[in-house]
């Protein structure tokens, strides 16, 4: 598979709505994987993501091969978010109404090492841009060194995001709760955030 063959797009709002079961299945097929290891479940999904569809400043960057999609990113501004990513924002300082909260990247295998990621990134600051946020935001959980799980040729994605002009905040951490792989029940993981002042719309 080739980039040139994938179309990225960006969808805002209600119109998200038509790919909430596609992007539920994306999120639990890459989310399986170290470092989430989430055992997701197809009805929280479609709730989770109907939250952006109802909300007009979302956005789901959509990566498509002809009628497949094979990947996406999404957005929303924080204080939509919830309590449990603005808390932490908002506890250290920030304030919470300027910033755009990046919530997942999830790309099929396949696919990686094309730049598609840049493309989210990309489509996804052009919308905080777009209605007029300051910064951007996200959080990612940390399993540390030591996890079991951690495959040996793991590589995290700090260097990518860095080269993103984002910054890591380790003392601004996010809890969430999932039920991993092999587990029966769920367990708070901590997620620090990782922070990018941005320009004014051009």
């Amino acid at each position: 598979m080739s980039a040139p063959s994938v179309v990225v797009r960006s969808v805002f709002g209600r119109e998200i709505t038509q790919y909430i079961d596609d992007l539920a299945a994306l999120r639990i097929e890459v989310f399986r994987a170290y470092p989430y290891l989430y055992d997701g479940d197809v009805g929280y999904e479609r709730a989770y993501l109907a939250e952006y569809a109802a909300h007009a400043q979302s956005v789901v960057v959509v990566a498509s091969d002809g009628a497949t999609v094979i990947g996406a990113a999404t957005a929303m501004p924080l204080l939509a978010h919830g309590e449990s990513v603005s808390k932490p924002v908002a506890d250290a300082g920030f304030d919470p109404s300027q910033v755009y909260y990046f919530g997942e990247s999830v790309l099929r295998s396949a696919y990686r090492g094309q730049r598609i990621g840049h493309a989210f990134f990309d489509h996804r600051e052009a919308a905080a841009r777009q209605f007029g946020f300051a910064g951007a935001a996200f959080c990612a959980v940390d399993r540390g060194v030591s996890h079991p799980a951690r495959p040996v040729d793991y590589v995290p994605h700090d260097k990518f995001w860095t080269g993103r002009g984002f910054v890591r905040r380790p003392d601004i951490v996010a809890h969430m709760a999932w039920r991993d792989v092999g587990d029966t029940v769920e367990t708070s993981k901590p997620l620090p955030f990782w922070f990018k002042t941005l320009g004014v719309a051009q």
